[in-house]
């Protein structure tokens, strides 16, 4: 029996490893079994060169537990390892410089591991003892027996082993005991093996009989070693994408809409498919549905920082040996090859849909309310796809009708461009509560837009600079002859003080709110509009809303909603009212505006004004009133039925 002192240059690696690894303890499994594969499939690829003669065998990876022994063992048959190389890879590690690393990555504990290759000394994070079986694949080797029990001494003696390959047993300590149960490392097999290229089996399947589940002969095999991503495209058809869908989603009721294989060689090696979900609302809610992997080996699935943050509302599966199976956070930002995988696949899903588009116009019309949330957090926040998909991008009328912007802009561009050259793109976020609005728009021969998605508001705001004298407007915000003025005002025969004395006739009666605030303007509208109407600055509203999804604005989502009582003095109910208001002259103290010396009392004067009043006309006032509340939605309560019953009094 040999003994030896592990070869590091620090004596704290065991204390290193339980204390700053801890968090990530669960990894330990991850990387034995890797290590086990990688071990099968180096003896493939000997044996596929001819420097491996014999029969290949069973080259299953096993993983078995002994809860008696208090064991976790991972069994594999690969190329094995003769004392030499225990030594060699097992005995002397690259730790140079260790404390100084743990304190300046303390809290970054996957970079411990992945910078230092210590993926086998993982196993001692949850492990008492760690022992290693081995018989190497080469003639006449002799099997070698390691053992460590966490300090930087090992022993190391022949042993028998009958057949080739490594046993890796490790005496689980008992704090971690959750580590004999089946569940858990079923679970753990489930979460990071299911896509290995080797056979990870676990146990025997279970069956159904006499009321109980028991054993059967077959083995239990975790993973499929052939994933879609893995195969060349044109060996797959539409539901072979789609039973793997279902395989990486079991709970996901809905089938992708489409998908992308990707499959890369140069600069970078990438493969993977990703699947565009059906997205409705809610962007949170679907995040971290891609899952990354280094040669099938599950890495994460928060890959904020490998692919664009748009992205990450995307399904499926990116593999890639570039990128390390522990890798920090500022090695994703940092690194190159991870900044080249998510520029290519930016382009790689853009092109993808410009190819939907372009080959199928009216399919691609069809999935857009689907991928429309998608596409516009794209081009929201990286510019390169904003340019590549600005001739995919479409609106929709409330007609249900499709355009990309270039082409709705030549559709209204005739009727919609106001006498200053501005093209005014009207669009609403209701129809049913716009409904008048959106009529008499349209006998105008205006169209309207249906803007009713989640960042519709942020991507109007977008697109309106990125194409100067290019407005949209709600089509409420205003009266329909302001909002695509042909002309300059008409003019009323109306003096100030008369409307004046109107405004505050209408001021008696509207509804007094914190959150709601009414200015009371004049307009001379065409005689068949509505005589009063409200309207809401474009704006503020806008404002508003873009402030519900993005930090900083909290002081707009704060603030009352305004609006705009319009009286509309070309209207013949109007111009009655007018005329039934009386005029009287009063008289009225004010300080001289002229210039007072400090600290002399301001002088005053009296001075006589004209006053008008409307009065008699309560029924009318609050009907009108009520009117354009409930063409706005606001008439709600004890104040709609009031109006009910006073519309029904003036019928009889």
């Amino acid at each position: 029996m040999a003994q030896g002192t592990i070869g590091v240059t620090s004596d704290n690696i065991f204390p290193v490893i339980k204390k700053f690894l801890y968090s990530d303890h669960e990894i330990f499994l991850r990387e034995m079994i890797s290590n086990a594969v990688d071990a099968t499939q180096k003896l493939k690829t000997l044996a596929s060169v001819g420097e491996m003669k014999g029969e290949l065998g069973d080259l299953k990876v096993r993983v078995i537990i002994d809860k008696k022994k208090k064991t976790l063992t991972i069994q594999d048959h690969g190329i094995g390892m003769t004392a030499e190389e225990v030594d060699k890879y097992i005995n002397q590690i690259a730790f140079s410089g260790a404390e100084e690393f743990v304190n300046k990555y303390k809290n970054r504990t996957e970079a411990i591991i992945g910078h230092f290759g210590l993926g086998f000394y993982s196993s001692f994070m949850v492990s008492d003892k760690v022992e290693i079986f081995s018989l190497s694949y080469k003639d006449d080797a002799r099997a070698v027996h390691w053992s460590c029990s966490g300090e930087t001494t090992y022993e190391m003696e022949d042993t028998i082993k009958a057949e080739r390959g490594t046993d890796i047993v490790l005496h689980i300590n008992d704090e971690f005991s959750q580590y004999l149960e089946d569940a858990t490392i079923e679970g753990l097999l489930k979460k990071y093996c299911k896509f290995l290229p080797v056979e990870i089996v676990f146990g025997k399947k279970k069956e159904w009989k006499d009321g109980k589940q028991v054993e059967t002969d077959e083995d239990n095999v975790i993973n499929n070693t052939t994933p879609a991503w893995t195969r060349k495209p044109a060996e797959l058809k539409d539901e072979d994408y789609k039973a793997f869908y279902r395989e990486l989603y079991p709970m996901q009721m809905d089938e992708p809409l489409f998908w992308i294989h990707l499959n890369v060689d140069y600069p970078f090696h990438l493969t993977g498919i990703l699947y565009f979900p059906r997205i409705k609302r809610n962007i949170d809610v679907r995040r971290n549905k891609i899952q990354l992997y280094c040669n099938q080996v599950f890495v994460t699935d928060e890959v904020e920082n490998i692919v664009p943050e748009y992205l990450t509302l995307l399904h499926g599966v990116i593999d890639s040996p570039d990128i390390p199976l522990n890798v920090s956070r500022s090695y994703l930002q940092s690194d190159n090859n991870v900044k080249k995988i998510a520029s290519h696949i930016t382009k790689k899903v853009a092109d993808k849909l410009s190819e939907l588009y372009k080959n199928d116009k009216e399919d691609f019309e069809k999935k857009w309310d689907d991928i429309r949330l998608f596409i516009q957090y794209g081009m929201l926040t990286d510019e390169k796809f904003y340019e590549r998909a600005i001739s995919f991008c479409l609106v929709k009328n409330t007609d249900l009708k499709y355009f990309n912007i270039e082409e709705y802009k030549e559709k209204v561009k005739g009727e919609q461009t106001d006498k200053d050259g501005n093209l005014i793109l009207l669009y609403t976020q209701d129809p049913n509560a716009n409904y008048t609005h959106i009529e008499r728009a349209k006998q105008k021969g205006y169209d309207v837009l249906l803007m009713d998605g989640e960042l519709d508001v942020h991507a109007m705001s977008q697109l309106e600079q990125k194409n100067e004298k290019m407005r949209f407007v709600r089509i409420d915000s205003d009266i329909l002859e302001n909002l695509i003025r042909k002309q300059d005002a008409q003019k009323d025969n109306y003096t100030e003080e008369q409307k004046e004395g109107m405004r505050k006739a209408f001021e008696k009666i509207l509804p007094t709110d914190n959150k709601l605030n009414y200015y009371i303007s004049f307009e001379a509208a065409d005689s068949d509009s509505l005589p009063i109407f409200l309207t809401q600055n474009e704006f503020m509203r806008r404002m508003k809303e873009m402030s519900q999804h993005q930090q900083g604005m909290n002081f707009y989502g704060e603030m009352p909603d305004q609006y705009n009582l319009v009286i509309n003095t070309s209207h013949p109910l109007i111009k009655d009212l007018f005329g039934k208001m009386q005029s009287e002259e009063v008289e009225e103290v004010v300080e001289k505006k002229d210039d007072k010396k400090e600290g002399e009392e301001p002088v005053k004067e009296t001075v006589k004004k004209t006053v008008w009043n409307l009065t008699g006309e309560d029924e009318r006032l609050n009907q009108l009133t009520d009117i354009a509340l409930l063409a706005s939605g606001q008439l709600k309560g004890e104040a709609l039925a009031k109006f009910v019953n006073r519309t029904v009094s003036l019928l009889q």
